[in-house]
């Protein structure tokens, strides 16, 4: 009886001081304000994304959230606490501007902090959970991406302060997209699971080949620790801020891809070239982000001599995602992927498909090679095995 009783407290507690929203199956595709926008943000920029990522096709290939970040609030209330939304940017209030969201069959996304300010100065939500969860419930939101600035006063550990907005949500009752942006300071992978749909592992990216590497390599130190409703977030695409070359784009997406991390534009859509919406849009290459297996792809063999990498993951038809990538400045390589470092066997037949290019590329025995790979440049393919 004893040992039923302590089994019942255990489900209680379990319930109770973990994630119950049933969100992330996969990873988050969307749109998000921050790095192309900053703090210029207002509701007709947001109007008018919605209405591009519909007109675009974007929302189509599954970009759906559209996620306001920084800057949106004011202050609070002196009477109620609520937060206040800025009344120059937003002056319809963000209820409003979710409705609008919402009417374009999107889902709508705000922006806080664990700690007593946002990074921008705004208020955060530390000693308010409840009081913006309910809010933002009241205004059907569908994702909180939570930061972690000025949290010093708070005297609470990392953890502690995102378990509080954590319950707070699940309170509400309605189903909002946890999105953890600790920064990966206390490696929050290794025990966010419990708390958050995603968890950033990484400091903020920036529109530079050199950073979208460093964090991508952090992030696949923790690929063990991603599964179906909760993903590692090396932070969001720069695909289109024009600081990187269309190749480097593509790789920059073929490694957020096969790494089955968030793919949330950071871009003005309203905007877009031809190219940035190819690249986006690549319906093959979002398939492997998306795979419902949700593992996570990895580095399975590194060149240092040569500067090369080739990355694999399995998909939830038996086959892999595998990208050969070329880190190598100004020389275009040579790079071969060995079938046994997939898990098969040297004599097995594989079937090779180039996922950019849309095209079967033929069957292949023990190995594949891909050559001439340019410089920064990486080829995305689905192998899918043949015979043993």
């Amino acid at each position: 009886m004893l040992f039923i009783i302590a089994f019942a407290v255990l489900i209680s507690f379990n319930s109770i001081y973990s994630l119950d929203n049933g969100l992330g199956k996969t990873p988050q595709m969307g749109w998000n304000s921050w790095n192309h926008f900053g703090c210029s943000i207002n509701e007709t920029i947001i109007h008018a994304t919605a209405d591009a990522l519909i007109a675009t096709g974007l929302a189509q290939a599954g970009y759906t959230y559209v996620n306001v970040d920084d800057c949106w609030a004011s202050s609070r209330d002196q009477t109620t606490n609520y937060i206040i939304p800025d009344p120059i940017g937003f002056p319809s209030g963000m209820a409003s501007l979710a409705d609008y969201v919402h009417s374009r069959g999107l889902l709508f996304g705000l922006y806080s902090d664990a700690g007593i300010e946002t990074c921008a100065g705004r208020p955060g939500s530390y000693g308010y959970e409840d009081i913006d969860a309910q809010i933002y419930a009241q205004w059907k939101v569908d994702y909180l991406k939570y930061d972690n600035c000025y949290a010093g006063p708070t005297n609470k550990t990392i953890k502690e302060r995102y378990e509080r907005m954590r319950d707070a949500l699940n309170r509400t009752g309605r189903p909002i997209f946890y999105s953890a942006c600790e920064w990966g300071e206390m490696l929050p992978a290794i025990w966010f699971r419990a708390i958050a749909n995603s968890w950033r592992t990484t400091s903020d990216i920036s529109d530079h080949w050199i950073s979208m590497l460093l964090n991508i390599d952090i992030n696949d130190l923790f690929a063990n620790f991603a599964a179906p409703h909760g993903f590692n977030d090396p932070d969001m695409l720069e695909v289109g801020n024009g600081g990187m070359t269309s190749t480097e784009y593509r790789t920059h997406m073929s490694l957020w891809s096969i790494a089955k991390a968030p793919l949330l534009i950071g871009c003005d859509v309203r905007q877009l070239s031809q190219e940035t919406l190819e690249i986006l849009t690549n319906s093959e290459v979002i398939a492997v982000n998306q795979d419902s297996l949700g593992i996570q792809g990895q580095k399975i063999r590194i060149d240092l001599e040569h500067d090369t990498e080739v990355w694999a993951g399995p998909l939830a038809d038996g086959s892999k995602a595998v990208l050969a990538f070329n880190r190598a400045h100004i020389i275009n390589q040579t790079i071969s992927v060995s079938f046994p470092d997939l898990g098969w066997k040297s004599t097995s037949r594989v079937k090779v498909r180039d996922l950019w290019l849309h095209q079967d590329l033929g069957e292949f025995q023990g190995n594949y090679t891909a050559f001439n790979i340019e410089s920064h440049g990486a080829q995305l393919l689905k192998m899918t095995l043949i015979t043993l």
